[in-house]
């Protein structure tokens, strides 16, 4: 048994690793937006986003090897991951679209306008997925139940879900200290 969620752990992670992206034939353009965008590296096309969509889920049905009676339960949550990977997308293409557009960096308020729109539609398509998830989840045994739980992590990916480890200041250092009072 280990041996399979050891395999289906790999699959999904084979399935998400963007070092088999290919890269996109168009250039950025000149900048600091370009520069940023050649250390990121290659932007998958939509093709290959459909392909790791299609790994994600194969690879998630697969881990979970679903009796007779689960697999009544999948199409709802099949149908819920590809809508929210096409929901995603389309957001993605509409803020370059808007980025690209924009003249200048938006303010803080602006921005963080922006973050507490795309936060709520996030949370919006977690709700989805969960009330998607949650029939077939429950009738899944404790072993499949852990596996569930450990594909749907794997498949969130760094800066996605509870894996998300915000290092605060320390990225920059910490914040200097305040002075010291002085005592009288």
């Amino acid at each position: 048994m280990n041996k399979a969620i050891v395999a289906a752990a790999l699959a999904a992670g084979v399935a998400l690793t963007p070092l088999m992206a290919v890269a996109q034939g168009s250039q950025p353009g000149a900048g600091p937006r370009a520069e940023h965008a050649e250390k990121r590296g290659p932007r998958f096309s939509e093709a290959d986003r459909a392909a790791f969509l299609d790994a994600r889920i194969a690879g998630l049905k697969a881990g979970l090897k679903l009796t007779s009676e689960q697999e009544k339960h999948w199409p709802t949550l099949e149908t819920a991951l590809r809508d929210m990977a096409k929901d995603r997308a389309e957001a993605m293409k509409k803020f370059r679209e808007n980025r690209a557009e924009r003249k200048q960096r938006p303010g803080a308020i602006e921005r963080l306008e922006m973050r507490a729109d795309f936060m709520e539609k996030r949370a919006a398509e977690m709700k989805k997925l969960a009330e998607a998830a949650k029939p077939l989840y429950d009738s899944l045994d404790e072993a499949q139940k852990g596996r569930f739980d450990v594909l749907m992590r794997a498949g969130m990916g760094p800066g996605h879900g509870p894996r998300v480890r915000h290092a605060g200041f320390h990225h920059r250092g910490a914040p200097p200290a305040p002075p010291a009072q002085q005592q009288q």
